[in-house]
């Protein structure tokens, strides 16, 4: 009986847990939360570097061929090739075009035909006229002949003065009848020359204006008619036509010796000297118009090109070295590591060593002989704190 009196509370689990057992989870739970947050906080750094941290802001500069003059350069100036001597070739009558013997780039000599217009009409007016002036021709030796008759009969006074006078009268009609004639044919030859388009002088068809088929006007009064055929150009007369600005005329003179540059072939320069500088301004750009001749060109320079003008002091060396041009980068753009001398491009937001070899210094410009080409970009000015895989930030140019 008395095990059956005991108390079975006593037998109950304790739930409480202990002070140990609770501070594990909870130690456990924090430690998590903390990687996680550390994992979190190193992924946003590593995502925001770029924007936290962009490194040191560079501007770039390319390797572009420069020349030795450009040195002692008074001015540089832009502008466009031009043919002096240019002509837009277009009809003095009206028609339908039926042949065109040119294309663009073919050569011309003066007084060729080029295309020649529907001729149909002016041709039948032509032999018209020829006719008539035969005719005239024809009655010229009746009325002659008359007139002959007329006065041997009026010497043995077999006649009367006024059947002279009449005999007379007629020849002189006949006479002003063929100079009609004649003044007809010369208009009809006219009309025919009118369907032949020629070149006025020896040059090149720059560009065709019109079509076989389409109708040629002088004034090419019609929105459908063409009143140029061909452009042609004497490519003997290039020349550059430069706008320089108000503030810096007084630097160009006549006859002062310039270096032209073309944008197509940078690598080359052509010697050329001010050949007039004409007497107005351009109100709406302040500039005044600077005509360079060129002293000698090749094929290669054609017209519309863009053109860069160097204008040198005078006297000036004309030299086959001054010509030559340079493979440069601004002198500021090379620095001494570990005894050679380097540059810096960039690559993937970092500063990239790259060794050169340096050659003459032309102003703030230095020629490199080795480790560029034209058009790589580098650093354009560098300091101590550009070194090998340093990040930098470009800026705008």
């Amino acid at each position: 009986m008395d095990e059956k009196k005991i108390d079975l509370s006593s037998l109950r689990i304790d739930r409480t847990e202990s002070p140990q057992f609770s501070r594990k989870p909870r130690l456990t739970r924090k430690i998590v939360i903390a990687a996680a947050a550390v994992f979190v906080l190193a992924g946003g750094v590593f995502l925001l570097k770029p924007v936290l941290f962009p490194g040191i802001e560079v501007r770039l500069a390319p390797a572009s061929y420069s020349s030795p003059a450009q040195a002692s350069a008074v001015l540089t100036a832009s502008g466009y090739v031009v043919a002096h001597r240019k002509a837009a070739v277009a009809s003095k009558g009206t028609g339908r075009l039926v042949y065109l013997g040119v294309e663009e780039g073919d050569t011309v000599k003066k007084g060729q035909v080029i295309a020649r217009l529907e001729d149909d009409d002016v041709v039948a007016a032509l032999n018209r006229s020829k006719e008539n002036l035969r005719l005239s021709e024809a009655d010229l030796k009746d009325a002659q002949r008359s007139l002959e008759r007329q006065k041997t009969l009026i010497e043995k006074q077999l006649v009367a003065p006024a059947d002279y006078d009449a005999g007379e009268a007629r020849y002189m009609r006949v006479v002003a009848s063929i100079e009609a004639a004649r003044a007809s044919v010369r208009e009809a030859e006219v009309a025919v020359e009118n369907t032949r388009i020629v070149a006025p002088f020896d040059g090149t068809v720059l560009s065709k204006n019109a079509d076989i088929g389409e109708i040629v006007a002088p004034l090419a009064g019609a929105a459908s008619s063409r009143a140029a055929v061909v452009t042609i150009a004497d490519m003997s007369s290039l020349g550059v036509e430069a706008d320089v600005s108000e503030a810096n005329i007084t630097r160009v003179f006549s006859n002062q010796p310039c270096e032209i540059t073309l944008d197509a072939y940078p690598e080359h320069r052509y010697s050329g000297y001010v050949d007039k500088i004409v007497p107005t301004a351009d109100r709406a750009k302040a500039t005044v118009m600077v005509k360079i001749k060129f002293k000698s060109y090749d094929q290669r320079v054609l017209p519309e090109m863009s053109a860069k003008i160097t204008f040198l002091p005078a006297g000036s060396e004309d030299t086959a070295e001054m010509a030559k041009p340079l493979l440069t980068v601004p002198v500021s753009a090379v620095a001494t590591r570990n005894g050679r001398q380097v540059v810096y491009q960039t690559k993937d937001d970092k500063a990239v060593e790259v060794p050169v070899v340096l050659g003459r210094q032309m102003g703030d410009q230095i020629e490199i002989k080795q480790g560029l080409k034209a058009g790589d970009k580098v650093i354009a000015s560098v300091d101590e704190k550009i070194r090998p895989g340093t990040r930098v930030a470009v800026k705008g140019n």
